[in-house]
């Protein structure tokens, strides 16, 4: 007797061969009609042409209004007035507006391997605004301020600016652009479905937000925009796949790698524009990821320590360090998003016993490779004690992501069971002063789990 193994893909395969359909994936509870969508996409796109640098290239606009078209006439995509820009700026990202405009920046076109992965990413955005998950998380979040103004929400009736009284506006947090993770696993699939009806092979979508996610574990500190902007939803590769092997058998394309490496060479030869890397959700607000004062518990990897409510805690299973910041405290620096206003922490192994002088020096000499702008402070490093153990306080100024500010790096170092701990405390230097009673209660807060 033949014995079948049960697995996951052996079940998806059963599935398929039964006849197994794709779920159905709609829109959610939204107060906004569609025809409010494109009246806000409308606006909101207006605004941001104002401080970004679209680009004027017949070549870069038709290429990716070829692909962008390709994917809009889709049934996934809905019947939104789509359209399509380029903006030149060196962080990987693209983001579309309720309602339909959608901008692509030259730093994501650099990095895609083939045009699949191109047509993933659009097809990703597309479907959020299929979904219409920008006003649908509005109409969670502020029900009853919406159902107020709802009356004068209408069609020419500045949907934005009365979406700005009740706090919802363009910035690094913005409710039209920052989607849950269950949001982003719905652009996944049913951008997997707009894919492969378009002829492209779905899975390069997932390819290339994996490869983003090696990258982002390589750099460190340094965050990619894409990734900060979408959250993403678990492994990606799998969840795609599996979605990809419900749908109809065909043959898949990669798109035309030729004509992908001549647009690629077109950016390259691009003069950069005097607004190049100016991205619009980057306040210039230095206050703006400020500690609240409200406290909150994490605890893993050997560590326990409390943080601001109002932060966040990015955490990788293969990253050595734990960030904790607020989303509007990561700021877009040189093309990437870095850390403005929040905290970093690890533990490093070290050979041997770990010497707390010794070690530390090798850390801020790391540190001061990596970062050119780092200079030490004139203040004398100080002694104390974390969890028990002998610790150093080093102040270090550098270049802020913040646009014409100073940064103020407190660096903590202290003996760890597992290595050397290492704490440092970020904040633009006119926050610092406000901000070190916090940080204060955030390192005395630190526990070594042994």
């Amino acid at each position: 007797m033949i014995r079948i193994r049960r697995t996951a893909a052996g079940a998806l395969l059963l599935a398929a061969a039964l006849g197994a359909q794709p779920r159905p994936i709609k829109p959610g509870w939204n107060l906004f009609s569609p025809e409010q969508d494109v009246q806000l996409g409308r606006e909101t796109a207006a605004q941001i042409e104002k401080k970004v640098a679209v680009v004027d290239n017949r070549d870069l606009t038709e290429y990716v209004n070829r692909i962008g078209r390709k994917l809009a006439v889709q049934p996934e995509a809905g019947k939104f007035p789509y359209t399509f820009k380029v903006v030149y700026d060196k962080s990987i990202n693209a983001f579309a507006l309720p309602g339909g405009p959608t901008f692509v920046h030259t730093g994501l076109i650099l990095s895609a391997d083939n045009e699949a992965q191109m047509a993933g990413v659009l097809a990703h955005e597309i479907a959020h605004v299929s979904l219409r998950h920008g006003t649908s998380q509005v109409t969670k979040a502020k029900t009853l301020q919406v159902l107020a103004g709802l009356g004068s929400m209408l069609v020419g009736d500045g949907i934005m600016g009365q979406l700005t009284q009740i706090g919802v506006g363009l910035g690094a947090n913005s409710m039209l652009l920052k989607f849950s993770r269950t949001a982003e696993t719905e652009a996944d699939l049913l951008g997997t479905r707009m894919m492969a009806n378009a002829g492209y092979n779905p899975v390069e979508m997932a390819h290339f937000f994996e490869k983003l996610e090696v990258q982002e574990k390589r750099s460190g500190r340094t965050a990619i925009q894409f990734l900060s902007d979408h959250p993403s939803p678990g492994n990606r590769v799998r969840a795609v796949s599996a979605e990809a092997r419900l749908l109809p058998a065909r043959g898949y394309s990669l798109g035309d790698a030729s004509e992908l490496k001549r647009i690629q060479g077109v950016i390259q030869g691009m003069p950069a524009p005097r607004k190049a890397n100016t991205d619009f959700r980057n306040s210039s607000d230095t206050g703006a990821g400020r500690p609240n004062g409200q406290w909150k518990q994490h605890q893993g990897r050997g560590l326990s320590f409390h943080y601001p409510a109002n932060w966040e805690v990015f955490e990788q299973r293969a990253a050595t360090e734990i960030t904790v910041a607020s989303r509007e405290g990561i700021a877009e620096s040189n093309g990437n998003a870095e850390i403005a206003f929040g905290a970093i922490l690890g533990v490093s192994p070290t050979r041997d016993k770990v010497d707390l002088d010794r070690d530390t020096q090798l850390y801020l000499d790391t540190m001061s490779k990596t970062n050119r702008s780092l200079q030490r402070g004139r203040e004398q490093t100080k002694r104390f004690q974390i969890s028990g153990a002998p610790a150093l306080l080093t102040i270090f100024y550098s270049a802020s992501p913040y646009q014409g500010q100073k940064e103020v790096d407190a660096v903590i170092t202290a003996e760890h069971p597992g290595g050397l701990f290492h704490m440092v405390l970020v904040a633009p230097e006119s926050e610092y002063t406000k901000a070190q009673p916090l940080f204060e209660k955030m390192i005395q807060s630190v526990q070594f789990i042994r």
